[in-house]
């Protein structure tokens, strides 16, 4: 349950450092840069933890080991499972939020836990007690009020369904996969993580870059120029490495559906480090304050079993 909640942590870290990154100037300069920079953004951020993850594994002596972990058939669902997560998923949240909003974005992000315990339930046999969905419920709840906006501007409607739908069910059905794949003792964790971020900038650099045309873009990029830009990203890149090794460990340690309840109180930290870094205290507000903490305690409570709790805690008595 730690390795949950600090993959929380530091994926909220991530999220306000690569808002940094994309509110430079290379990326909302002209409308062509506005629409490419969530993909290429996106593809920079994932080979750049690629990077971080072969030397984390490299200096472990664990290069070898990926690559025998990559030729069982686990490994190759792990690939799978980044596909389905990685490009799919992700580009269902930037259609999402580019035909329905931001507001609708954070929901259809948050939605993911759910749809991955019920997968969890069907297809790995973990048990959801009655009040982790309540808690769980709660927990969305919260997301959705720390992004709720009145100003809704649905663009269209049919396209944005079809993001809410690839982004929650690709990241739910990602974890399942992945919580399945990691019960192999040849696949561990940091090997899934490996396999998973070079999977996920192979697809988008080979396939969805040039699809949108967007290579001239991205190695227009390279320039001293935007050193500062790329600092950015490798930065962002490194925090969510170490928040993909944690939840990865929590996946393979706690199941799927704990561990996606406890990654979503992402959405709660995220309000604090913008406070910290950006020094933006307007958004502390009641309703912030009140839903980051309904998120936090109730993603807590959702992940927790209390018969496994107590029974271990009667047993250590007795």
């Amino acid at each position: 349950m730690g390795s949950g909640i600090l993959a929380g942590v530091t994926w909220a870290l991530e999220t306000v450092i690569i808002g940094i990154a994309l509110s430079m100037a290379p990326f909302v300069e002209t409308e062509q840069a506005i629409f490419l920079a969530p993909f290429v953004s996106t593809f920079l951020h994932d080979f750049c933890s690629a990077i971080w993850s072969a030397i984390y594994n490299g200096v472990r002596g664990n290069l070898k080991n990926v690559w025998k972990a990559f030729k069982t058939k686990s490994g190759k669902f792990v690939a799978l499972a980044a596909v389905i997560g990685g490009p799919i998923g992700m580009t269902g949240y930037v259609l999402t939020i580019n035909y329905m909003g931001a507001s609708i974005g954070a929901v259809a992000s948050a939605i993911f836990p759910a749809i991955g315990a019920i997968l969890a339930y069907f297809f790995l046999k973990e048990k959801m007690q009655w009040y982790r969905w309540v808690m769980l419920i709660f927990t969305l709840l919260g997301v959705y009020g720390l992004s709720y906006s009145p100003q809704l501007e649905i663009k269209n409607f049919l396209l944005g369904t079809i993001g809410v739908l690839m982004c929650s069910f690709g990241w739910g059905i990602e974890a399942v996969i992945l919580a399945k794949c990691m019960q192999d003792p040849e696949v561990k964790d940091e090997y899934a993580l490996q396999i998973r971020q070079t999977t996920s900038a192979l697809v988008y650099g080979i396939i969805i870059l040039p699809a949108l045309r967007g290579w001239k873009f991205t190695v227009g990029l390279f320039t001293l120029d935007n050193k500062w830009l790329f600092l950015v990203i490798v930065i962002a890149a490194f925090f969510a490495t170490v928040s993909y090794l944690f939840y990865y460990r929590a996946i393979s340690k706690i199941g799927a559906s704990k561990s996606m309840a406890l990654n979503v109180t992402y959405a709660a930290w995220a309000i604090v480090f913008q406070v910290l870094i950006s020094q933006d205290v307007s958004v502390l507000t009641p309703t912030t304050v009140i839903c980051s903490l309904v998120v936090i305690v109730c993603s807590i409570f959702a992940s927790a079993d209390f018969k496994e709790i107590f029974g271990k805690k009667l047993e250590a008595s007795a």
